[in-house]
């Protein structure tokens, strides 16, 4: 027995294949036979003519189906200046609707008119209700769908569909609604328009307990709150900025010629050489019995010892530090590339500055030097400051205001000024005639802290970016190209105003024989880098520069004659394509840090939507 309902379908729907809308409802009893045969047809009259819909089903004597089914057969039709937005997108049997963008209200009150080019409009906004103001013949509503920082401000009053939802008290903070209205002049001066509601409708009703109201909360308040704290206006103003420069951060890569490469997260090496690692392994149980598990289950050798052999890696596993020597093994395949992805550190600080869990921007660049990768960190950097300055200007001027005066003049001086380049040598020489008494000491050989740091830029610079270079090797990673002076590296750290260093690259170390003795240095083990080591091996590590012409003249490929008709620097790339040297170099950039210093933000775990540090892994 099959039972058919046909009715019009009363919510707008975001699909429009045909020209009508119906609702189909078939229910089968779940027990009887399966059926042999079943044909239906459908007949959609075209656009122009009435809306009608004919379908016919040929069933057998007494077939049914063993299941219970539910589908809808969606059509509505837009004409073309309709503004109404579709909202649900279904398919039946292989037919799926056009996915249709939905009106926001960053779009209605977007542009230089700021939405008076909308006056008259029938419009639907969904969204949150912010806050609500109940008057005597009217009723204020602020709707925020997340897209921008304004809300939208609707006015209800009693002669409205669903009023009564109003009156009941449905209508409360937190809630989330749908509102049909007509965009008017606003009579308020905070805004120039407004929706003169015709329809409202409670989609989620809010609890009273709901904690994020009018009034004022800490932001460590809200971090105990991270599911709900993008509701308000400074998390989602970060939360689109982020986005933004996520996306330029993508366009400036691509638009010059890199690749986007995924990186492991699960990896058996120490990028950093620092031994922060979070550990991966099952050896502990990983079912709902893990809090009960006795220690003594994890199995051991006979010395002692963790039986690695015995876990899912066979060999000890981590959660990755740097996407980088992944990269560069791509690099010397496609030349130029970049990862954007997570990244995790086992340390155990608490500080405004450090995260379990980041993300992390790293470029690497063949057939590069430091100096490619210094001008390649700079023009990323003033790229997507110009980005957010450009498309994100209500958030900007919010926290202008609100969070950190002066910083659209900070992120503006990026752009437009030159940066400052000087040495280890020097900064330290900086720091130590500044007469300033810093908390830590400076002398050569030590790594600059952060009020070192913010003192170049800030203070020494007045505000502009400062890039140091050729640091000494002690403090920094095995990979980076050891200078001539055999003390420092050509390494390269990019400070910047408010957060000290934001950007940190090097030249990679390309010779196999220096590289092998700084990871004997670091006292890494080399069985865990054969791979990072045959790229040395393979098409990288032929001597450079020097002793190349030593061997382009001894072989007399090229006559000195040849060698006084062309410019040294174009006959050295052509022996690095000749002999396939590979120098290569890339840079280092957490995506956190970027974001607080385009906001403002004082603590970095305000600017992840789900921040991890020691003890905080709720969420």
């Amino acid at each position: 027995m099959a039972t058919a309902a046909l009715s019009p379908a009363t919510a707008s729907l975001r699909l429009k294949p045909f020209s009508s809308t119906v609702r189909f409802l078939s229910l089968y009893n779940r027990h009887q036979p399966k059926p042999n045969k079943l044909k239906y047809q459908f007949i959609i009259t075209p656009p122009h003519h009435p809306p009608k819909l004919l379908l016919h089903f040929n069933h057998l004597i007494g077939s049914t189906t063993d299941r219970r089914c539910f589908s809808t057969v969606v059509s509505a039709a837009v004409s073309p200046g309709e503004v109404a937005e579709k909202s649900k997108t279904e398919s039946i049997e292989g037919i799926v609707g056009e996915f249709r963008k939905r009106l926001r209200i960053s779009e209605i009150k977007g542009g230089e008119s700021e939405g008076l080019d909308r006056l008259g409009q029938t419009l639907t906004v969904r969204g949150w209700v912010r806050t609500l103001r109940v008057q005597s013949s009217v009723t204020f509503i602020e709707v925020n769908d997340g897209s921008c920082l304004s809300n939208m401000q609707c006015v209800i009053d009693s002669a409205a569909e669903g009023y009564d939802q109003v009156e009941s008290g449905l209508i409360t903070t937190g809630a989330s609604v749908c509102v049909e209205g007509v965009v008017v002049p606003s009579q308020g001066k905070k805004q120039k328009i407004e929706l003169k509601v015709n329809k409202l409708v409670t989609v989620g009703k809010s609890d009273p307990s709901f904690p994020i109201q009018k009034k004022k909360v800490t932001r460590e308040f809200l971090r105990s709150k991270a599911h709900l704290r993008p509701r308000t206006n400074t998390f989602g103003a970060v939360a689109r900025v982020r986005n933004a420069l996520a996306y330029a951060t993508h366009k400036f890569f691509q638009e010059n010629g890199f690749v986007w490469i995924s990186s492991p997260i699960i990896t058996a090496s120490d990028c950093e050489g620092a031994g922060e690692q979070f550990c991966v392994t099952t050896l502990i149980p990983s079912s709902k019995e893990v809090i009960d598990s006795p220690a003594d289950a994890i199995p051991r050798t006979e010395n002692g010892l963790i039986d690695w052999s015995q876990d899912f890696f066979e060999k000890p596993a981590f959660l990755t530090v740097s996407g980088q020597l992944n990269a560069e093994t791509y690099a010397t395949a496609l030349t130029d590339v970049y990862t954007f992805g997570p990244t995790f550190r086992a340390e155990n600080s608490n500080t405004s500055r450090h995260l379990a869990e980041f993300w992390m921007i790293e470029p690497e660049l063949a057939f590069a030097d430091l100096n490619d990768d210094m001008a390649c960190a700079t023009a990323y950097l003033q790229y997507v400051v110009k980005h957010v300055l450009e498309n994100c200007k209500e958030d900007m001027d919010f926290f202008n205001n609100w969070i950190e005066k002066g910083i659209i003049d900070r992120l503006s001086d990026v752009v437009e000024k030159s940066f400052v380049r000087m040495t280890y040598t020097d900064a330290v020489e900086l720091l130590l005639k500044s007469k300033k008494k810093f908390e830590f000491p400076v002398k050569w050989g030590c790594d600059l802290q952060s009020e070192h740091e913010r003192y170049i830029t800030e203070e020494a610079f007045n505000g502009c970016p400062v890039i140091i270079t050729d640091y000494p090797k002690d403090i920094k990673a095995f990979y980076m190209r050891l200078n001539d002076d055999g003390k420092t590296v050509a390494a390269m750290d990019m400070l910047v105003p408010r957060v000290g260093e934001l950007i940190g690259g090097s030249q990679r170390e390309e010779r196999l024989d220096y590289l092998e003795n700084r990871l004997d240095e670091q006292k890494l083990n080399k069985e865990s880098f054969w791979w990072y080591l045959d790229l040395r091996r393979y098409g990288t590590a032929i001597e450079y520069q020097k002793e190349m012409l030593q061997v382009i003249h001894a072989e007399k490929i090229l006559a000195d004659s040849v060698l006084s008709q062309y410019n040294i620097n174009s006959i050295i790339l052509v022996l690095i394509v000749l002999f396939y040297l590979v120098p290569h170099a890339g840079f280092g950039l957490g995506f956190e840090r970027l974001v607080q210093f385009a906001t403002g933000m004082d603590n970095i775990r305000d600017t992840i939507p789900f921040p991890r540090a020691p003890g905080s892994a709720e969420f």
